[in-house]
């Protein structure tokens, strides 16, 4: 019955991305994200098989929780057609993206510990590359301007962008970070 329930599956979920954050993946135990979850000791290897699966599911679970709805994906889309639209877009993605700090805080955590197991390495590969050729073919089909290069470039450079305004917040002021932004669109994306 327990593995039927998922609300408490999510919510052991995001209890492993913010055990992630905080403790990273060494500090991910089943006992952990219970303590998190606020659930019986236990509760966390009824529903996962092994700390591998519950590793891939936080990874999917950060991914499900950044992406907005499709009706809040097509009117971003349908602002960015001219550079300051785009410009737009991009700060609204490393803002929603930053704002869910623990989440790609566990992303990074995760991305390590897949250097470690190569069955996590094999699915974070898969994530990551069907979401950035996601991101390419929904920048394609919605007519924006640049090209596949300038979107995987733009995607290298902003999440660098925001590994340093989580990580190290004080290396760019907010109005530094704001002019690169503004500088990375200007020269990769055509007039």
């Amino acid at each position: 019955m327990a593995r039927r329930n998922d609300a408490r599956r999510a919510a052991l979920v995001d209890a492993a991305i913010e055990v992630l954050a905080r403790e990273g993946a060494r500090g991910l135990t089943f006992r952990a994200v219970d303590a998190e979850a606020a659930v019986p000791t236990g509760t966390a290897s009824n529903y996962f098989n092994n700390r591998d699966d519950l590793l891939t599911q936080a990874g999917s679970r950060v991914y499900e929780r950044l992406t907005p709805d499709e009706t809040a994906t097509e009117q971003q889309l349908a602002g960015a057609h001219d550079r300051e639209g785009y410009k737009a877009l991009m700060r609204e993605v490393i803002g929603r993206v930053s704002a869910f700090r623990t989440g790609y805080l566990a992303l990074l955590e995760l991305r390590l510990e897949a250097t470690r197991r190569p069955e996590l390495r094999a699915v974070l590969t898969e994530r990551v590359r069907a979401d950035v050729e996601h991101n390419v073919a929904q920048h394609e089909a919605a007519g924006l301007p640049g090209d596949a290069t300038a979107v995987r470039l733009l995607y290298l450079a902003f999440n660098w962008l925001i590994v340093e305004q989580l990580t190290l917040p004080g290396v760019f002021s907010e109005a530094e970070s704001e002019e690169m932004v503004a500088a990375a669109v200007d020269r990769l994306i055509p007039h």
